[in-house]
């Protein structure tokens, strides 16, 4: 008898249940903010990933209404068949502009844009070789393409010279990285790895997820941190859905990359283009990182301060220097206590375990925002020491 779909979910979800893996999303009864509404619960909210404060900004929901009145709900179409409004293309230019690149794509998300982009780009015969701690998007976006698949050890340039030197081909070669890594918050030393990509003729393709909006001067990412945002050799997508405050994602670099994608990514030839209302909204959130110079400020003076108390705490942050704060608790069942405790004393900040991260490396991954005020970090500071304490996670 084959297994029923009854007996194959019920199996599954009492394995997670039992190896304390099993996730249920808290609900959050008010809009996205430093403080919020989680379960009926008032909160200091250290789980999003809204880092300049705009899911919920004035001039970006402004600019939404305007687009909806203007535009209406929905595009309509696909955007190689008519759905191709004009702020579309618009919205593509301002990034590219912003971005320092030749062109710019918009897509659906940032995990469909690693699918399409990668899967446009790379044939069978190319070479691709992909940090060990990419995120799961780039991870399957490359199951997706033909090429030879290799891996180098975490932020190590000397390991990736030995899988390009160890592996040489005649087709394109392609060094993927994250830019600012989500689960630990630290950076890809992309100086030092694109010095060794272009030692072997490989383009580098950074995904600034987690960069874009944070890095570089007024947010405009890892890759114009570290000072190459005009090279045509380096590729970079991400994500519209974290510091920009809306959904979606983005492809810019070199000026043919926009039309080749427009041919060849298939999230983008497959899916509705997206809604007036997020282009109006994503629009006012690169005008608005642009304007005030004190959002990328405050988050950073917010980050810092976080971090410096936390060690001074005696707590494990991983040498992360972002502002992605993981706290280090070891095992899962660790992590998922201390995140229901901090909930408890008005701290919303979610546990990670396995698969997620590694099995002896659960955390919470605490994420401080340009709208965080100081007396929310003092008070989630004083619920770290109280529940780091009790855990034994610090000392008493």
């Amino acid at each position: 008898m084959p297994v029923t779909l009854s007996d194959r979910l019920s199996a599954e979800l009492s394995g997670l249940r039992e190896s304390g893996l099993l996730i249920s999303p808290r609900v959050l009864d008010a809009p996205q903010h430093a403080r919020t509404t989680v379960d009926g619960r008032e909160v200091v909210n250290l789980a999003s990933n809204n880092y300049l404060g705009f899911a919920n900004h004035p001039a970006l929901k402004a600019r939404a209404a305007e687009y909806l009145q203007k535009w209406g709900v929905g595009a309509g179409a696909v955007r190689t068949i008519a759905g191709t409004l004009r702020i579309h293309e618009e919205l593509e230019e301002q990034i590219a502009g912003f971005k320092h690149t030749g062109s710019a794509l918009v897509l659906h998300s940032g995990f469909s844009t690693n699918q399409g982009v990668l899967g446009g780009l790379l044939k069978e015969g190319d070479l691709v070789v992909s940090d060990e701690l990419n995120h799961a998007s780039i991870i399957d976006g490359l199951r997706l393409t033909k090429a030879t698949r290799k891996v180098f050890k975490h932020a190590d340039p000397e390991d990736l010279d030995r899988v390009l030197r160890e592996n040489p081909t005649e087709g394109l070669i392609m060094v993927v990285t994250d830019g600012v890594f989500s689960m630990d918050g630290d950076l890809a030393p992309l100086d030092r790895l694109v010095e060794v990509a272009r030692r072997y003729g490989a383009v580098t393709y950074v995904d600034d997820a987690h960069g874009s909006g944070v890095m570089g001067a007024q947010g405009r990412g890892t890759v114009h941190h570290f000072g190459f945002e005009y090279a045509d050799d380096v590729i970079q997508v991400g994500t519209l859905s974290k510091a920009w405050g809306g959904v979606g994602g983005y492809a810019a670099g070199h000026a043919g990359l926009r039309q080749l994608l427009i041919n060849r990514a298939r999230p983008y030839l497959f899916s509705t283009a997206q809604a007036p209302a997020t282009v109006g909204a994503l629009a006012a959130a690169l005008d608005e990182v642009q304007r005030d110079p004190t959002l990328m400020e405050r988050l950073w003076a917010n980050t810092r301060y976080f971090k410096a108390e936390l060690g001074r705490l005696g707590f494990d942050t991983f040498g992360s220097v972002t502002p992605i704060t993981p706290v280090i608790f070891g095992e899962a069942p660790a992590a998922f206590e201390a995140s229901r405790r901090l909930f408890d004393e008005g701290i919303f900040a979610v546990g990670l375990g396995f698969p997620t991260v590694p099995r002896t490396l659960a955390r919470i991954r605490n994420i401080v925002t340009a709208e965080h005020t100081r007396d929310d970090l003092d008070r989630a500071l004083a619920a770290y020491e109280k529940v780091g304490r009790a855990l034994g996670t610090i000392g008493g």
